[in-house]
């Protein structure tokens, strides 16, 4: 019965990744197609130090980088979007501590994990 309910919520929350990441899309698809352009990060993902880890579901990385602003506008950005959130093709969120990052790269539905 566990196991069943935890499945359940593994594929539920796959659902609404999967739903955030087309509404992203759509938002995108309209500013586009008003004129508007979306407002650009104040971080860049990329600069952030970042070190490979392991945990229950898999290898990702995470990030304590706390002397970077890039990590500290993205920590904001996170916590502004309650805890977690799609960047590019990461899907980033920050640890119970509250100053610590994690990042996997998004899984699609034709492929394992895009490159």
């Amino acid at each position: 019965m566990q196991e069943d309910f935890a499945n359940f919520l593994e594929d539920f929350c796959d659902f609404l990744n999967s739903l955030e990441e087309a509404v992203q899309k759509m938002k995108t698809q309209i500013a586009k197609l008003v004129g508007v352009a979306e407002e650009k990060p104040k971080y860049d993902i990329e600069k952030i130090k970042w070190e490979k880890a392991q945990g229950a579901k898999g290898e990702f990385e995470r990030s304590e980088d706390v002397n970077s602003q890039d990590f500290k506008e993205l920590l904001k950005d996170v916590q502004a979007h309650g805890g977690k959130m799609t960047v590019g093709d990461y899907f980033v969120w920050i640890f119970k501590n509250g100053s610590v990052l994690g990042r996997k790269p998004r899984k699609f539905k034709d492929e394992e994990v895009k490159p």
